[in-house]
C-alpha cells in the first residue's frame, strides 16, 4: 500500500522547525488529535533513539503514541506510530527537515500500511485526514514561536 507523502514550506530555520516538531509540541498538537482528548494535556517526545512518545493528561494518566526509531536533529525524525491502538499494529512516520535559515521543506512520509491488514485502507484515509487537519496547526506554531 502506498505511503501518505504530504510536503510543505515554513518560514524558519530546519533548526528551529525540527525543535517546534519534537520538543514543543504541546504548544501546537491539538487535544482532539489524542487519546484522552482533554484539554491541557502535555505530548512529550523522548530525545533519543527508542525514546517514548506519549501524551499525559492534567491527571498524569499515561498513553504510549509511538517510539523514536531515528532521532538526528535537525535533519531527521522518524518514528513508529500506534495511538490509540496495540504498538503491534505500529506505523511508520518519518519527517526530513530541509532548508536554511529563512525557510524549511517538511516532508512527511507516513508507511507501512500493510501492516494493519485489512484495515489498513481505512486508517491510511482516516491518517490522511488527520494529518491534512494538523499540519496547519504546526505551520502556525512554527511562525508563532519563531524567535
Amino acid at each position: 500500500m502506498d505511503p501518505l507523502v504530504s510536503e510543505f514550506t515554513v518560514a524558519c530555520s530546519r533548526e528551529h522547525a525540527f525543535d517546534v516538531w519534537a520538543t514543543k509540541t504541546s504548544a501546537w498538537w491539538p487535544h482532539d488529535h489524542s487519546v484522552s482528548a482533554e484539554p491541557g494535556l502535555t505530548v512529550t517526545f523522548e530525545p533519543r533513539r527508542g525514546g517514548r512518545i506519549y501524551e499525559r493528561t492534567l491527571e498524569g494518566t499515561e498513553h504510549d503514541w509511538g517510539e523514536i526509531l531515528v532521532w538526528d536533529p535537525p535533519h531527521r525524525l522518524t518514528y513508529s506510530w500506534h495511538i490509540a491502538s496495540d504498538s503491534s499494529d505500529a506505523t511508520e512516520v518519518d519527517i526530513t527537515f530541509t532548508g536554511d535559515r529563512e525557510t524549511t521543506t517538511v516532508t512527511i512520509v507516513h508507511r507501512l500500511w500493510e501492516r494493519l491488514g485489512a484495515n489498513g485502507p481505512s486508517m491510511r484515509e482516516r491518517n490522511r485526514q488527520g494529518w491534512a487537519t494538523l499540519t496547519p496547526h504546526y505551520e502556525r506554531a512554527c511562525t508563532v514561536t519563531h524567535s
